[in-house]
């Protein structure tokens, strides 16, 4: 459909965008009020027909803990605890009505801490926590913690000196994530190079019924040379219907610059959408590493505005429904929405 098509079933703009300057306000609001979110109340939604959102990566930790935190949050940010009543008092004014929390640490242990401060806060839907799939106590440590329902998958890439380029030649690592298939949960990817597309062609071929969610996938920007790669990588994926791809990162740096417009990134989501289409596509802020380029409310408005040009049955897809059959997450609150 083209951009300026109107049709009876496109969303209401200024339903929508209903206050989208009230939203940078009610945001800035949050940022200044004391930490007094309840953990179980939703605070107030925008009014209007607004859609609920599920925002599926967010990172939760602590760098106070005794043992620190080998993630702390984006560089030029000052080190805070990255916790669920924080987020919420500002995700909940946008909207975001429920969360699923990926990981951002590799130890082991902080699987299990997660999984206790998820518990705490309902806004919480579920977990994508760090195990390494060729261990020899994978598929002890994944049956552990797949008790928790709580815990919706893995995640897997080129963080943490690993590399899913060279796993996916490893069988070890191929029968793990045939694991992870098994229970049905899901194989996040960590930042998205043309290698690692690469990488998901091959392990989806040997692990076919195995759920992917490709992170960020609007913040890679080919070059020149690695471009035909990225095409073919691509076109593969296209034809897989067991991976879906976040359009988060959407504002990310351009040349060393960064805009809060929609402008700049409005042909790539656009690509992004015309090849993986309206139920294969998830809304993600990446809170708080976010917050290196842009606060959370403009990483909403930006999508927002280039949702309100799709149909009302899109944004919907985008900002939820796709949600639940990529991680199948646990609705603990009146507000988050189910599929009829």
């Amino acid at each position: 459909m083209s951009r300026n098509t109107v049709d009876p079933d496109v969303i209401n703009r200024r339903a929508f965008l209903t206050g989208v300057g009230a939203i940078a306000t009610a945001s800035a609001a949050s940022r200044r009020a004391p930490n007094r979110s309840s953990q179980t109340t939703s605070l107030p939604q925008p009014s209007g027909s607004a859609i609920p959102i599920i925002d599926t990566h967010i990172h939760l930790f602590d760098p106070t803990r005794p043992q620190g935190a080998p993630y702390s949050g984006p560089p030029g940010q000052p080190p805070q605890p990255a916790l669920p009543p924080r987020y919420r008092a500002l995700a909940a004014p946008l909207g975001i009505v429920g969360a699923i929390k990926i990981e951002a640490s590799p130890w082991v242990e902080d699987n299990l801490w997660v999984l206790e401060v998820a518990e705490r806060d309902t806004i919480v839907v579920g977990v994508v926590g760090n195990l390494e799939p060729d261990k020899p106590d994978f598929a002890e440590m994944l049956a552990r913690y797949h008790k928790n329902p709580l815990f919706r998958g893995i995640r897997y890439g080129n963080l943490w000196g690993r590399d899913i380029t060279k796993q996916a030649d490893n069988q070890a690592f191929i029968d793990g994530l045939k694991l992870v298939a098994g229970a049905d949960l899901v194989l996040d990817t960590a930042n998205p190079r043309v290698n690692l597309l690469e990488a998901i062609v091959k392990i989806t071929d040997k692990v076919p019924d195995l759920r992917v969610v490709l992170d960020h996938l609007p913040g890679l920007d080919p070059t020149a040379d690695n471009r035909p790669a990225y095409d073919v990588a691509l076109q593969e994926l296209q034809k897989r219907r067991q991976i879906y791809v976040k359009l988060s990162a959407v504002i990310h740096r351009v040349n060393g610059q960064v805009s809060t417009e929609l402008a700049p990134y409005r042909d790539r989501l656009d690509q992004l959408v015309g090849i993986f289409g309206e139920d294969r596509i998830l809304f993600g802020s990446d809170w708080p590493n976010s917050d290196g380029v842009a606060p959370i409310d403009k990483v909403v408005g930006v999508v927002r505005e280039y949702f309100a040009a799709q149909r009302r049955s899109v944004a919907e897809k985008y900002f939820w429904k796709n949600s639940v059959s990529a991680y199948k997450w646990i609705k603990r609150e009146p507000s988050q929405p189910a599929v009829g």
